[in-house]
């Protein structure tokens, strides 16, 4: 997965070439040519070189459109759970899916959140996707939690598995005899799914986890549950 830093320089640089086209769009459409357009058009980009300030919010706003277009691509699969692998109402109005990591401390507070948000809004439904990120033992307690999707205990599993801590050997063990779970040989649609998940929080720009997309916003991090909320109200809202 892309680097944060990497992201914000992507970004930072298409809000700059966004703004520079942009000033040739104005000089176009009022039909300015010559030493018109030309002085038009470095007015602009003095203006961009000498207020970086502004080069956030282009960013901001270059990857929200982005995000926003990736996610219109590729809803069906992100909101298509792997098996088990979803709460809430089945035929909910809004989606939030998560990408998490079972090592990722955010994620065993961003869940939470999740649960009162279930808890609260019969009309949401929760998608889990597994990023495993944080090496071999995230790589060992995702497997299992593929297994878990399969035996329809995807659900009890998650929770046992952020009650007990970081997905230690022991943890994974504890979690699956306390569920009731069937050790299983890895499976290829397993692989696939991971593969997919992959693919899916690259192509909606996530960094790390967790990260999470609602209707058409995707937050990254523990953003908390009022942001949430909030992105849960706007979806519905469109």
């Amino acid at each position: 997965m892309a680097a944060p830093g990497g992201g914000w320089r992507a970004g930072a640089l298409a809000g700059l070439g966004g703004m520079l086209i942009g000033a040739a769009a104005v000089a176009g459409f009022y039909g300015l040519r010559g030493p018109d357009r030309a002085a038009t058009e470095a007015i602009v980009r003095d203006y961009v070189l000498n207020h970086g300030e502004i080069l956030p919010e282009a960013m901001e706003r270059a990857q929200r459109r982005q995000a926003s277009a990736s996610v219109a691509q590729h809803r069906a699969a992100l909101e298509r759970p792997y098996r088990s692998a979803w709460a809430g109402a089945a035929d909910g109005d809004v989606v939030l899916v998560e990408f998490f990591d079972y090592a990722c401390p955010y994620c065993r507070v961003t869940n939470g959140d999740v649960d009162r948000l279930l808890a609260e809004d019969p009309r949401l439904k929760v998608v889990w996707r597994e990023l495993p990120v944080l090496g071999p033992n995230s790589e060992a307690a995702a497997r299992v939690s593929l297994a878990a999707a399969r035996q329809g205990r995807f659900r009890q599993f998650h929770q046992r598995m952020f009650a007990l801590g970081r997905p230690t050997d022991a943890v994974v063990a504890q979690a699956v005899a306390d569920v009731g779970i069937a050790r299983e040989e890895e499976s290829a649609d397993g692989r696939a799914e991971l593969a997919r998940n992959l693919e899916l929080a690259r192509a909606v720009g996530a960094t790390g986890t967790p990260t999470f997309v609602i209707g058409g916003q995707v937050l990254q991090g523990a953003v908390g549950y009022e942001a949430l909320k909030a992105a849960i109200a706007a979806a519905r809202g469109r």
